[in-house]
């Protein structure tokens, strides 16, 4: 499977007994040691307010990976949209662009909590057959999970005051990407005609993409304008198969590519055997339930500290899809399982997100996947 990149998503994890610009400092470390193990591109995520999570400005970490770093595409995954104007983002990226030209990955998203698809409008089948929870060639693709007791939660209102200026409405998801796009083409105009200029941005060469986790807006707009979409497989397992054929769908050709381009992301830890591979992954489950609950990712613990929490029927219930699909153990164990969420979906290229205590582990992980994915 070589003839399939990998690339890596990278949360920034703050693990416990640990500082963010530790963090910070380990996830550069990971990209350059990732550029050598031959990963084809290394984005960042944007989280707030997650105490586990160092990842907040993408466009900033990106300016200081890019530096540490001379071939491999470094990018965003995702700008959250929602809280930013199409200019801010061009002109950010068009600076990175300015020194590091030809590298840069613009990943655009939605704002967390914003309604997946068009009010009324139901997204389509997966074309993929899915029986008993399992595709034909034996992807896990768990029951849907609902994110409606999230929207009310006093975390997420303080998160959306302190993002948002007062009084500001969100503009329209699919009208910001076009705005993003002719901005960055150059032929930005307002409706009363006035042209604008992002200087750095206009020109710039980058690539756009665009995230989404269902069959809804994200992925009708990356289609119609002809853009390369990830799907989010270790976000919504349950919707990734819909997401893809949505997007296919709604394809049109553009001057940029004249063929739907899908890679698909996917959460993983590899070790010498599967065993090993548990055992760094005993943190996950605890991590998952502080987002999904509400409160946010906890420092990352150590596999001792996360046996130690206390756990619930209902922290199963509330973890359990994420849980059966990431993939864990050796690199062989984790390839087969790839090379299934590649073969349903049809991704161009897979993204691996992968998060352990230990940094070693971390950087093993990733070195051990790409030395067993070029020998396929």
């Amino acid at each position: 499977m070589s003839g399939i990149p990998l690339g890596v998503l990278d949360l920034i994890p703050v693990v416990s007994g640990s500082t963010a610009a530790e963090a910070l400092h380990r996830s550069i470390d990971l990209a350059r040691q990732a550029e050598g193990f031959g990963y084809a591109r290394y984005w960042f995520a944007e989280h707030h307010l997650n105490p586990g999570v160092g990842g907040t400005s993408p466009a900033v970490v990106l300016a200081l990976t890019a530096s540490a770093t001379t071939t491999i595409r470094i990018g965003s995954g995702a700008v959250q949209l929602g809280h930013r104007t199409a200019l801010s983002t061009v002109e950010e990226f068009g600076l990175i662009d300015a020194l590091h030209p030809g590298r840069v990955d613009l990943g655009l998203g939605r704002s967390a909590g914003r309604p997946a698809a068009r009010t009324g409008e139901q997204a389509p089948p997966a074309a993929t057959r899915v029986v008993d929870g399992y595709t034909e060639n034996g992807l896990r693709i768990p029951d849907r999970f609902s994110f409606a007791h999230l929207l009310g939660h006093p975390r997420f209102l303080l998160q959306q005051k302190l993002l948002n200026l007062p009084g500001a409405e969100p503009q329209d998801y699919a009208e910001q990407i076009d705005d993003v796009l002719a901005l960055l083409r150059g032929e930005y105009r307002s409706p009363e005609g006035v042209e604008a200029h992002a200087v750095p941005g206009e020109g710039a060469d980058v690539q756009v993409w665009i995230l989404g986790s269902s069959g809804g807006v994200s992925a009708e707009t990356a289609g119609r304008n002809g853009l390369r979409f990830a799907a989010n497989y270790h976000v919504s397992p349950a919707s990734v198969l819909e997401a893809a054929d949505a997007y296919r769908a709604a394809f049109k050709p553009s001057a940029d590519l004249d063929r739907p381009y899908l890679t698909v992301s996917a959460d993983v830890v590899v070790a010498e055997d599967d065993g090993t591979a548990r055992e760094l992954a005993t943190g996950y489950a605890p991590w998952v339930r502080g987002i999904r609950s509400g409160e946010g990712a906890i420092p990352f613990p150590t596999p001792a500290e996360a046996r130690a929490l206390p756990w619930t029927d209902a922290d199963r219930a509330l973890v359990a899809d994420r849980v059966e699909t990431q993939f864990v153990g050796s690199a062989r164990t984790v390839a087969d399982h790839l090379e299934r969420l590649q073969e349903a979906t049809g991704a161009d290229e897979l993204l691996i997100t992968t998060i352990t205590h230990d940094h070693a582990a971390r950087v093993r992980s990733y070195r051990l996947l790409a030395e067993e994915w070029q020998r396929r």
